[in-house]
């Protein structure tokens, strides 16, 4: 069942991939219009490059949505359920406006990426903080917690878009809606990928540490798991791996919650079948949403990729609930 299960998930994304790249609008005489066809090869070469940065975000979003609901034992924990999204957005919005009023210059996409993991840090350590009841946390205070405080970061990043020009402001608001870049530069591409791999290997390497935890935390110490190390590498994982999607492609949102669903639906509950899982539903959810988001023309361009998954990820976030997921 278990390779079957891998054999879905990679038949789903190897469609997934197909469809992103066979459609596409094409200009003409008549105009633009979308075509189902083989493109040239200097368009398909630009769509492969898409397709890579749908991949890698969304494997990265799944891995830090994973570590997270394993982090707080709450089936309903994601970057963007609990505010850390924002947090990164506002992170990076912050450094952007520094970056104009004492005229840096371009930012680096490093110094981005370093604002927007503090803010994502920032984000995790003030939930947990307010979600902590009891032994542990409580799964609807953390979540109560989480979507207030991401409302204070958007409504704080929609502050700071205020203090610089209307070109810069255009972009930033473009950016958090969420966006795959049309020209992926291909050494912040690697950077990502690169992470995304570090913190994957690493977590399958504490698999069954991971499998632990999800006990009581008395079974788990008994069991000789470190549990404060554990979840301080749980923590960065989540905190650096959004920091970094956010960075790279803006707040996309309900991709780090539903991946890891679809990856224990699938394969069950073991981290060592999660973690890998995690990351390919992940990246299936995001290149699917990008490839369908290629149809969807309002006649000012198309849609963010984040609103089209705030749309699908809305309805299967309120499916949760119904079925009691949050207790």
């Amino acid at each position: 069942m278990n390779s079957r299960g891998f054999v879905l998930l990679a038949a789903v994304l190897f469609l997934a991939v197909l469809l992103r790249i066979l459609i596409g609008p094409v200009s003409g005489d008549e105009g633009t219009r979308l075509v189902f066809a083989v493109p040239s090869a200097e368009i398909f070469g630009l769509r492969v490059m898409s397709v890579a940065s749908a991949a890698v975000v969304g494997a990265t979003l799944g891995l830090s949505g994973l570590a997270l609901q394993t982090l707080l034992r709450n089936p309903l924990a994601s970057p963007f359920v609990l505010g850390i999204s924002s947090g990164a957005g506002f992170g990076v919005a912050c450094v952007l406006v520094l970056g104009y009023l004492f005229a840096w210059g371009r930012v680096p996409w490093a110094t981005e990426t370093l604002g927007a993991v503090f803010g994502a840090s920032l984000a995790l350590l003030i939930v947990s903080r307010f979600g902590r009841g009891g032994d542990g946390h409580n799964p609807i205070t953390l979540v109560l917690a989480g979507v207030i405080l991401g409302s204070i970061f958007s409504a704080g990043s929609v502050l700071l878009e205020h203090l610089v020009p209307h070109g810069l402001r255009g972009d930033l608001l473009s950016w958090m809606s969420g966006r795959l870049p049309e020209i992926p530069n291909a050494t912040h591409l690697a950077t990502v990928a690169g992470l995304a791999v570090i913190a994957g290997t690493s977590l399958a390497r504490s698999a069954r540490a991971l499998d632990v935890s999800m006990l009581s935390d008395d079974e788990a110490r008994s069991s000789g798991v470190n549990l404060a190390q554990l979840r301080g590498k749980l923590f960065w994982t989540g905190g650096i791996l959004a920091g970094v999607a956010v960075a790279y492609a803006g707040p996309i949102g309900f991709v780090g919650l539903v991946g890891p669903h679809l990856a224990r639906r699938v394969l069950g509950p073991h981290h060592a079948l999660l973690v890998p899982g995690a990351a390919l539903a992940g990246a299936t959810l995001l290149v699917a949403a990008d490839a369908v988001r290629q149809v969807i023309d309002l006649g000012s361009g198309r849609l963010p990729v984040g609103v089209l998954t705030a749309l699908a990820g809305g309805p299967a976030f309120l499916w949760l609930l119904r079925r009691g997921a949050i207790r």
